[in-house]
């Protein structure tokens, strides 16, 4: 069983080399279930029992299933679609020598630089045209190595074992061709979508890794892909969803854009996309607002984002006593600076989940002299107020193109949250 969900979630991965892509694969998995998809600008009109889902910017997705009586408040998992990388900039073609085009791209995110070095990368995302005086979104994956990041020489820089700063400006822009490609990225780019080079009116298009995942090790218990974080999660949190039974509460599947860049925006964390959905469903169902408050002091939220294992060669960064492993379960992240949401409160409901799910669970804390990262438990908590948990599964080489991760730990989580959901 857990060598068949690893390999469903690399499907997974696979299918969604970016946020767009992402979202429009959690849209396929529900459209087979049988859920409706709503428009934020339609009026909304929810039967008792219906199943739905709404997207906001094409990669962002919140899917919820309409109770058939009363209910005792929301049970919510979030977790997030984008990764660290590389975005394509404007007029993102760049001549050298007149020999060589490579691409002008930035960092998006906090990614580990050196592994994106020699292996064929390619490009993902979105572009809008217009159709009949509408602006459509048409996704694009260049499905196919097109890219590469070589590697000085070590000859021409001695002291690169030794540690060296990349420049995001000069070392991380990848080549793209030789002088005869000049002036046709962006046709590729029109002839992946299908569309003309000059109806591209805007693009949001990104690096992503082609190397696909592996399972691997002595007894096949690791599996490396890109995406882990936070794919694994979202994939997770999808699959229990749809498999708990979502009778006595109203169960949300929330997948948010953004979170590897401060969740700022219109469709991350910090925007209104959760509580608008929520207060929405609220009203349909013709309940008052402080029904909605009532309802949201009764629920909880489980933030589903990675965590850091133990790394074998580098256990000494890890805290003392609080040492999650790669296999041995879900990991419960608590931070006392509140870089995570998880409390006493939320911990101990969430370890009688993980009890009643007869799955394991682990707990992270960070080193005290280590400032760790953050995720979006507590920022979407300053929107939609109500107990929270900040949980993830074990991986080493978090941000890096190609991140490891437990054979096992993806079905445990989808245990938990099935557990959850019913």
């Amino acid at each position: 069983m857990y060598k068949e969900t690893a390999k469903e979630l690399l499907e997974f991965i696979e299918k969604s080399p970016s946020c767009f892509h992402a979202v429009k694969t959690m849209k396929d998995m529900l459209d087979m279930e049988g859920f409706e998809e709503i428009k934020e600008a339609d009026k909304w009109e929810l039967k008792k029992g219906g199943k739905y889902y709404v997207t906001r910017n094409d990669s962002s997705i919140i899917a919820f299933v309409m109770p058939e009586d009363e209910f005792s408040g929301y049970r919510i998992m979030a977790s997030h679609s984008d990764s660290p990388t590389f975005k394509i900039k404007e007029n993102p073609e760049m001549q050298v020598d007149k020999k060589y085009v490579k691409l002008n791209v930035e960092r998006y995110g906090g990614m580990i630089c050196s592994p994106w070095f020699d292996r064929p990368l390619s490009v993902a995302g979105r572009i809008i045209v217009k159709e009949k005086d509408e602006f459509v979104t048409k996704l694009v994956d260049v499905d196919r190595d097109l890219l590469m990041l070589p590697n000085l020489a070590i000859h021409m820089n001695r002291e690169v074992n030794d540690g060296y700063k990349y420049n995001a400006q000069k070392d991380m822009l990848p080549l793209y061709g030789d002088i005869a490609s000049k002036d046709t990225f962006m046709k590729t780019i029109a002839e992946t979508a299908g569309v003309k080079e000059d109806d591209i009116l805007a693009h949001d298009l990104f690096l992503y890794n082609r190397i696909k995942g592996t399972i691997w090790g002595a007894n096949e218990e690791f599996l490396s892909s890109s995406r882990l974080d936070d794919l694994q999660c979202a994939f997770a949190s999808l699959k229990g969803f749809l498999k708990g039974e979502k009778k006595a509460h109203l169960a949300v599947h929330c997948v948010l854009d953004n979170e590897e860049v401060g969740s700022g925006t219109k469709q991350g964390a910090a925007s209104t996309f959760l509580y608008d959905v929520l207060v929405r469903i609220n009203e349909c169902m013709g309940y008052s607002y402080e029904n909605y408050v009532r309802n949201l002091a009764k629920s909880f939220m489980l933030s589903a984002d990675n965590a850091h294992a133990v790394h074998p060669n580098y256990s000494d960064v890890a805290d003392p006593v609080n040492r999650p492993y790669l296999n041995e379960g879900i990991v419960i992240k608590y931070s006392a600076n509140q870089k995570y949401c998880t409390d006493a409160v939320s911990a101990a409901m969430f370890k009688d989940i993980c009890k009643k799910a007869d799955v394991p669970y682990q707990v992270f804390t960070n080193r005290s002299d280590i400032l760790g990262g953050s995720t979006l438990g507590n920022i979407s908590t300053t929107k939609v107020a109500l107990n929270a948990v900040d949980i993830g599964l074990p991986q080493l080489a978090m941000h890096s193109p190609y991140e490891t991760a437990g054979i096992k730990d993806t079905w445990y989580l989808i245990q938990a949250a099935g557990k959850f959901f019913a």
